[in-house]
Formats: structure tokens, sequence, C-alpha cells
């Protein structure tokens, strides 16, 4: 609990810095009070004060307050994130980011974008496209996800057995650290360098607890001039990984890599029965299905897009209903969806999206599913479906969301959801994983990820605090859960 009289006085110094920007109105408060992540329906974290800086500067006013009175910081954008990982459960001061959301330089001959990091994935796309550029890094929640968000909670992309996250793309990023220093970190426009050490990179999957990002400078690509998108039953989930290595063995590029199991695709057809008003036609006999793109100049997509049916031929696996193919396209990427008539909200009315997301070898995919199916039924989850992503450039490297419905009504439902991330998160680990892949630790995994790290967790701890000796930046996070124990 913070004293009422640090917070009037942390009020009081930032009103003159931002004006109407900073308030302490509950009607303002509550609009921060939660994420995406599974919780009772009456819980929530109201922070005490909300303050939305527009430049560097003024989130260093910020800072520096907090810092003067130790008050704990949390930075907030999208607020899409399924982890808790900006809940400010300890109190102080929100940081909305959304207010730095300019694009600060565009180098179209070098293929560079800065950006104040709470510019929207979405609207940075919509400038680019303008000059035929985009950034690859696509998360579903991209019209809410911001750049500074990407970097922090380093989501999933759509596009990254292409193009990576947004890593791949980042080059260098200025932070406010918790001392209210604000810090370049990277390159610049470089893409490489093999001096120092690359620091830039401890910020990705940070969570906000080194500091608030506030720009960062992006590789930009080309946008490619066509694309193809094709899905293909699979006999079995085994059978779909081995299909992944064929077709990345075989010389094609593919843009996107999805496999999901048949409950999934039943998530992601959402816009089909609505369009068709029926069930999609899915043989009984898969198990699994497989979604790929390829893109490029018309000819070469042609040429990829033959090959890969080529390489299902024999066994009469592709989709035939294009409506599936678009619908889950547009689950993915396009967005385009009947207004009202999609999976969100819709399939969030009675319960809600919550999901457990290790990481683990290709090879160990089924096994992991075969635990999914599992514990699903012993803390009674509602299955909603496997998808597995692939984040690597160029090489499979299993990203998967493991998607139950949690009734939020219900908190005992809720804590056996925990109990399900729990063991699925150590079953990761027996299977030579990772506990994490998109999510991040938020406040489900802190602490307990000393399971995955062992004895390198000490200097987790050890660069906290060099960037936030007072740890006020979104305290908790990565060394604490409320979950899990």
């Amino acid at each position: 609990m913070i004293s009422s009289d640090k917070l009037k006085q942390a009020y009081d110094l930032l009103k003159p810095v931002l004006g109407a920007r900073v308030s302490v109105a509950k009607e303002h408060r509550m609009s921060y009070s939660r994420d995406w992540s599974p919780r009772h329906d009456k819980d929530n974290d109201i922070p005490d004060i909300v303050a939305v800086p527009r430049t560097t500067e003024e989130c260093q006013e910020v800072v520096k307050v907090a810092n003067k009175l130790e008050i704990p910081v949390y930075s907030f954008a999208g607020g899409t994130g399924m982890g808790g990982g900006v809940q400010a459960w300890k109190g102080g001061i929100m940081v909305d980011t959304k207010g730095m959301n300019q694009i600060l330089e565009f180098d179209e001959k070098n293929m560079s974008v800065r950006v104040q990091a709470g510019m929207t994935i979405w609207h940075l796309n919509e400038f680019l496209a303008k000059h035929g550029m985009w950034l690859p890094h696509q998360p579903e929640s991209k019209q809410a996800s911001t750049v500074g968000a990407a970097i922090n909670c380093d989501n999933d992309s759509t596009f990254g057995v292409k193009y990576g996250k947004i890593m791949e793309a980042m080059t260098s990023c200025k932070v406010v650290l918790g001392t209210g220093e604000a810090i370049e970190f990277g390159h610049r426009k470089a893409m490489m360098s093999s001096t120092g050490y690359n620091i830039m990179h401890l910020f990705v999957a940070s969570e906000g607890t080194l500091g608030v990002v506030t720009e960062a400078t992006l590789r930009v690509n080309y946008l490619p001039k066509t694309r193809n998108v094709m899905g293909f039953y699979m006999r079995s989930i085994g059978g779909a990984c081995y299909a992944c290595e064929e077709l990345m063995t075989s010389g094609v590029q593919l843009e996107s890599l999805h496999i999901n199991d048949r409950q999934r695709l039943f998530f992601y057809t959402h816009s089909y029965r609505v369009k068709t008003g029926k069930e999609p036609d899915v043989p009984d006999w898969a198990d699994a299905i497989l979604f790929v793109s390829v893109a490029g100049d018309s000819d070469m997509v042609d040429f990829m897009s033959t090959k890969i049916r080529d390489k299902f031929k024999d066994i009469g696996a592709e989709v035939k209903e294009q409506e599936i193919v678009t619908g889950y396209w547009a689950s993915k990427h396009t967005l385009d969806f009947e207004p009202f008539k999609q999976k969100w909200p819709d399939s969030q009315r009675e319960r809600k999206f919550g999901a457990a997301d290790p990481g683990v070898p290709i090879g160990n995919v089924p096994a992991i599913h075969d635990k999914f199916v599992e514990l699903s039924e012993k803390y009674n989850q509602k299955i909603l479906g496997m998808t597995v992503y692939n984040e690597c450039p160029q090489k499979l490297s299993p990203s998967i969301s493991f998607a139950i419905f949690v009734d939020d009504k219900d908190p005992v439902n809720v804590e056996n959801f925990y109990k399900f991330v729990k063991e699925m998160s150590e079953s990761a680990i027996e299977l030579e994983g990772t506990m994490s892949t998109y999510i991040g630790d938020g406040d489900r995994l802190g602490g307990f990820n000393k399971l995955e790290h062992g004895k390198s967790f000490e200097y987790v701890r050890k660069i906290k605090s060099l960037f936030d000796p007072k740890n006020i930046m979104n305290p908790g996070k990565k060394f604490e859960s409320r979950w899990i124990k």
C-alpha cells in the first residue's frame, strides 16, 4: 500500500508537466485495471495515478518522480496481453504509452523507420503502405498492439517463419530506465554488430521491468506483390510436423506456417459459419490442419504453390472449401470480419480465452499436445484447441498456443486454469522446451520460471537491479507470481 501523502506529492509534481494528461479520477484509472489474462470477473488492479506522456522527456519526468518517491511504474499499451503483464497489483503510476504515437523519421533509401513506441503496428503499416513497404511483424492484435508492446512482450507474428519477430526488425531503441535516465541502445540502422554487448536485446520480452521503451528504429521491407494462402488436412499432428520439415527442406520459401489441431480449426472458422450458416466440412480422418502462405512475384508464387500442392497430392489433403481458408486468414491477418460477428468478442460472452504458451522442439509437439488434452480434462477446462506458430526465420521453432475457455465467473475454474498452466509449463521443460513463447512471465510465471533458468536466474536479478535499482519498474513481474507457487 502506497501512502496517500506520497501519491499526492506525485500528482502535484506531475500536474505542471502533463496538465490534464495526468489523472487520479477513478473513471480514468478503471480503464487500466485489467488486460486479457483470465481472472475472476470481479478482480481488478486499479492504478493510483494514470499519466499519458507524449515525449521521451515527459516520460522521464514521470519516472524521475516515481524514483524519487519510490512509487511503482507500469507501462500500458493496447492491454491485449494474456499474462497479467500490465497489472498494477502493487499500486502506483500507470504510464499510457499510446500518447507517444508519432513517426519520427522515415528513411526510404535505408528501408528504416523510427517511431515512438506508442504507435500501433496497424497505423505504422498504413503509413508504410503508401510507400510500398511494411513492417512484417504482424501479431493478430496489431490494431491494438503497439511497437513498444511488441518489444516488451515479444509477441508472435503471423509471418515469423520468414521474417521472425520484432527483434529481427529492431535496430535500436530508446528506453527510460528506472532512474529516469533515457538511453539509446542498439546500432542505429545497421542490422548487426560485433561491438560491445547486444544490450538492446535485453529489452525484448522484458515486460517493462527494466524501463519504458519510448522510441524504436525498425528495418522495414517491401510489400509482396501477391500472396497465396493454402490449407491442408493432415491425419495426425506428428504427420503435420513432418510435412513442415519436408516443406522447409524442399526449397520453397514459406511466408507463414501454422499447425492447428482439429478443435482449434472450429474456432478459426467462425466467419465461415457466419457466412454459410453451417459447420465446416472437416474429414473424419483429419486430426490436424496445416495452413501455409507464400508471397512474392506472381510467377514465383505460382511455382511455389504448385510445388507445395504436389507435396500433398498423394494424400489428397488440400482444403477444397476456399471459405475455410479465407476465414482462417481473416482471423490471422486481414481482420476482414462481418461487423459485430467475429470470433472476438462473440466467443468471449460466456467464457474467456486463456492459454498456456510453451515451446518445444518440433518432434515433441505430439507429446505435449497429448499432455494438453490430459490436463484440460484433469482441471475441467473446456478445450478451444492448439495452434503451432513458427517464429524463427527459415527454421521450425514451435511457439504453441494451447487454448481453453475459462469460466471467469467461477473462481475455482480460474484457479484451475493456472494449475493447468503450471503443469503445461513443467511438461514443456521435461520435453526440452520453454515455459512461454509469446505471453511472457506476467503475474503468472514469475519466480516459478527459475525451473527453466536454473542458476542463471540470479543474473536476471542482477540485470534488473542494474537498470532499476529501486525496483519501481513493473515490480513483481518476472520474480513473483500471484497464481503459481
